[in-house]
């Protein structure tokens, strides 16, 4: 690498490349884990804990049964469809151990969502939790997969705690919908098969892929990110260095929130945090905000990640206002854009800045983050990660002056190989060495950088380009607001017009409040049109407001036909 303008803002106990080689695979590194940490808690859910040890035990035995109860061969793709429970890592580091590769699915997918991602991945084996196990029934026909194994909430949580779980969860909160899967096996027997078997490690390399993971298909069908050993070790690796100034081994209280099927959790809170031995506390469902505070209220957690409306849902509560954060030491949001008035009300309440990071799930995921050490930047994404370059560049691909706005393009050890199967939509988006995030962005004098908006869903507005992430941010901080989405639409008078919709929490709040707060800060061809008050708004999975789906409904309200 060479002396780029953000070196001199690194800190000082960061280096500015990592060696990732020094292991061959994410097995490797757990292997490393799990002899250092023996049995320290690993993980957590739902008051049960699990040492690295045993950990380590199960998700042999699950890699027993793939590779000598079923004789599956490395590079089969094992699809893991669940929530945040204890089976998830066990499931997950059983697969990697395998040699095979997991593909992550959202337990929320519909069945059109489902046949397309296991049909696309070519999943021979399907591991999923019975809550959505009537959606696999109805796809059942249609899909390649060749092994079931159904699992069910409680499964890991050991005697009468796992039973009233499951019984409560099917009888009382009817959360399992009936459902017949003829073949299926349940985890329970997988494991009790696996654990006849003597383990035998699968030889791994860097090059080998890890995971395929299914973007989110907002701008078209859904593909599959292939990640490697490498890129998943690099990004981990690059991860922890970030991070050390502030963590310690075995000290550690890490919330995670987010689901670990995501990439976000699933290589900052699953993976990164496994190599220092940190206690991952899973939260299953953070939707039931009264429990969720709960739980943290039995911990003194050291380590929490997010996305801005989980963050923003949570300083809305009172309850979580009064929970003792004096172990807090980083708060990292990424995911989607971190208000400013989300990070403010954050360090108020928490004492600790809310550091705002930058990814994709094509660079496993992490390349940018704020530095953990008081020198953050409200509403930037800070600095490239070690190993890692950024390049502000025109349509071209021309780097653009310091100051100057155009596309992120990113290089570094955790780019992924390709999109699976999808040799030309891999071109489309390398420029070289370099990927093209699709996201604009500037880079000031100090080699901060700052996300202006995605390229797609810029608006144009007489000439004038719109970002929505300018117009949500000021909106953000009027009084009253809870949430807000900035969607375009045509104008035969300005090409577009800004439409806002807004979630309030304050009944006396109008569109005409919310107008005259925006024209405080923006000039008047940002300044929204349109100001719509909804109930909530749509999101994904992990909770990132979708702009296309509130397009979408508002296309249909006003009976506009899509182009």
């Amino acid at each position: 690498m060479t002396d780029f303008p953000w070196f001199q803002h690194y800190p000082a106990s960061v280096p500015k490349d990592v060696n990732y080689q020094i292991y061959s695979s994410v097995v490797d590194l757990f292997d490393e884990s799990v002899k250092k940490f023996g049995e320290a808690v690993a993980f957590e859910c739902m008051g049960k804990t699990m040492s690295f040890s045993e950990l380590d035990r199960l998700s042999s035995y699950f890699a027993n049964y793939l590779t000598q109860e079923l004789k599956l061969k490395k590079g089969t793709r094992v699809a893991i469809q669940m929530p945040n429970v204890l089976q998830y890592p066990v499931v997950m580091f059983g697969a990697l151990k395998a040699g095979m590769v997991v593909v992550n699915t959202n337990p929320l997918y519909t069945p059109a969502e489902m046949k397309h991602q296991f049909n696309d991945s070519g999943a021979e084996v399907i591991v999923i939790v019975q809550n959505f196990a009537s959606h696999l029934e109805k796809i059942r026909s249609e899909i390649a997969a060749k092994h079931i194994i159904v699992t069910e909430l409680g499964d890991l949580l050991g005697g009468l705690k796992g039973m009233i779980v499951n019984v409560v969860v099917k009888h009382v909160k009817k959360l399992v919908p009936p459902f017949s899967l003829p073949g299926s096996v349940s985890f329970k027997t997988a494991l009790s098969k696996g654990k006849g078997f003597t383990f035998k490690p699968t030889k791994l390399t860097l090059e080998d892929s890890a995971y395929l993971q299914y973007t989110g298909g907002t701008t078209g069908v859904s593909k599959g990110a292939e990640l490697t050993h490498g890129n998943i070790v690099a990004n981990m690796e690059q991860i922890s260095a970030w991070m050390k100034p502030k963590l310690k081994e075995r000290e550690e209280i890490v919330i995670t929130a987010l689901p670990l099927y995501h990439i976000f959790a699933l290589t900052v809170n699953c993976l990164a945090m496994l190599k220092i031995g940190a206690h991952n506390v899973l939260i299953t469902n953070p939707r039931d905000m009264k429990a969720f505070i709960g739980d943290l209220a039995k911990k003194k957690f050291t380590v929490m990640t997010g996305v801005n409306t989980l963050f923003n849902g949570l300083l809305n509560q009172e309850a979580f206002k009064s929970l003792d954060f004096s172990g807090l030491k980083i708060a990292v949001g990424g995911g989607m854009a971190v208000q400013k008035a989300t990070a403010e009300k954050w360090k108020a309440v928490t004492g600790v800045p809310l550091a705002e990071g930058y990814g994709l799930t094509e660079t496993s995921p992490v390349a940018s983050c704020n530095p953990i050490d008081g020198t953050e930047r409200i509403g930037t994404i800070g600095l490239p990660l070690p190993n890692t370059d950024f390049m502000i560049a025109d349509d071209a691909g021309n780097s653009m002056p310091i100051g100057e706005r155009g596309e992120i393009l990113i290089k570094g050890p955790q780019v992924m190989r390709g999109y699976w199967h999808r040799p030309e939509e891999t071109a489309n988006v390398m420029h070289g060495e370099w990927f093209k995030s699709g996201d604009i962005g500037v880079m000031d004098k100090d080699g901060f950088f700052k996300i202006v908006d995605r390229k797609k869903e810029m608006i144009l507005v007489s000439g004038f380009n719109v970002y929505p992430n300018e117009v949500e941010d000021v909106i953000a901080s009027c009084p009253g607001v809870v949430e807000v989405g900035v969607i375009g639409m045509p104008d035969d008078k300005s090409t577009e017009r800004v439409i806002a919709y807004v979630v309030k929490k304050e009944p006396g709040l109008t569109a005409e409040k919310v107008i005259a707060h925006c024209k405080q800060s923006l000039t008047n061809y940002k300044v929204p049109k349109e100001v719509h008050f909804v109930d909530e708004l749509p999101k994904s999975n992990v909770g990132k407001i979708l702009r296309r789906k509130i397009k979408e409904a508002h296309m249909e309200k006003k009976g506009v036909v899509a182009d």
